[in-house]
């Protein structure tokens, strides 16, 4: 299957986010990079779309081994509660070979 590409995209950061102290949100993130490394997971890319004006706050795409990692990845962000700190959606896929 090759590798498994994650594309999230975050409509809103909440503010159970906004509510951490500038030490606990760098805290949080800090263990949320963790988490992707521990699963075996990379960043592709972090695109900033707040300045576009469409409500849309980030996009971002993860690249993982296998399946395994992704699921790996999920339960260490849902042991990070890290749904609570923002609202969104994500796709997961493998790279397309146009014919």
């Amino acid at each position: 299957m090759g590798k498994i590409y994650k594309c999230f995209v975050v409509r809103r950061i909440t503010e159970a986010f906004y509510s951490l102290s500038q030490d606990e949100q760098r805290e949080l993130l800090g263990k949320v990079g963790q988490a992707l490394r521990d699963a075996g997971g990379e960043t592709v890319v972090m695109v900033d779309l707040r300045w576009s004006g469409d409500g849309t706050q980030l996009f971002g795409v993860e690249a993982f081994p296998d399946l395994e990692a992704v699921q790996k990845h999920n339960k260490l962000l849902n042991d990070l509660n890290w749904s609570r700190y923002l609202e969104g959606d994500s796709y997961l896929g493998t790279e397309w070979q146009a014919m």
